[in-house]
């Protein structure tokens, strides 16, 4: 299904403006360029547009509240200074397996002030020397760069993990429950097979 008939798909029969999360993943655009989309996707929050053969951004249309844009495996190679005009709002940017072979590309996203992670991995770009502390410098105000800082220390998938990692409220100690059961067997309280059947 190509991209234009994949976007009114997932409209479900709702207008854009109500759409705040929309994948158009492995949906492929006649010429390279974004179909489909329009100004009227005011509330989009995350754009999903993964291995759709897109060449160019310049018929991306204006999305104010976008944070987060997946542009993977690609065919961009530039055409990048379209997003910081478009989607100034960008935090989260995924453009591994596109054409990127230069830092001018990266350079390009510089005026995306809210920008704190860009995703390059395997493209052109990631072979050059001092790849990594070039990007840090060309783009100050991101924090991971291909899911690392500049100390190396990964990303958090999401804000959701941070939590789990602490421990979801409730949650129980397992060495508690392993003395309890001591317990109960030294007390003779170990239930036999026949009775739980």
């Amino acid at each position: 299904m190509d991209m234009k008939k994949r976007v009114t798909v997932e409209l479900r029969g709702r207008s854009p403006a109500e759409i705040a999360e929309l994948v158009l993943d492995n949906s492929p655009s006649a010429d390279g360029e974004i179909e489909g989309l329009t100004d009227d996707f005011k509330e989009l929050e995350f754009l999903s547009l993964i291995n759709v053969g897109l060449n160019s951004l310049t018929k991306l249309p204006s999305l104010p509240k976008l944070h987060k844009l997946e542009l993977s495996d690609n065919n961009l190679s530039a055409s990048l200074e379209m997003l910081s005009e478009k989607c100034p709002n960008l935090t989260y940017l995924n453009l591994s397996g596109n054409k990127i072979k230069e830092l001018s590309s990266v350079e390009a996203l510089q005026s995306l002030k809210s920008l704190q992670s860009v995703d390059l991995f395997n493209c052109e770009v990631t072979s050059l020397d001092d790849y990594r502390d070039s990007v840090f410098e060309l783009l100050p105000q991101i924090i991971y760069l291909d899911g690392f800082d500049q100390d190396d220390n990964e990303a958090p998938d999401s804000e959701d993990e941070e939590e789990d990692r602490d421990g979801p409220p409730g949650d129980y100690d397992d060495e508690d429950d392993e003395d309890e059961e001591d317990e109960d067997n030294k007390e003779g309280g170990q239930v036999g097979r026949s009775f739980q059947f």
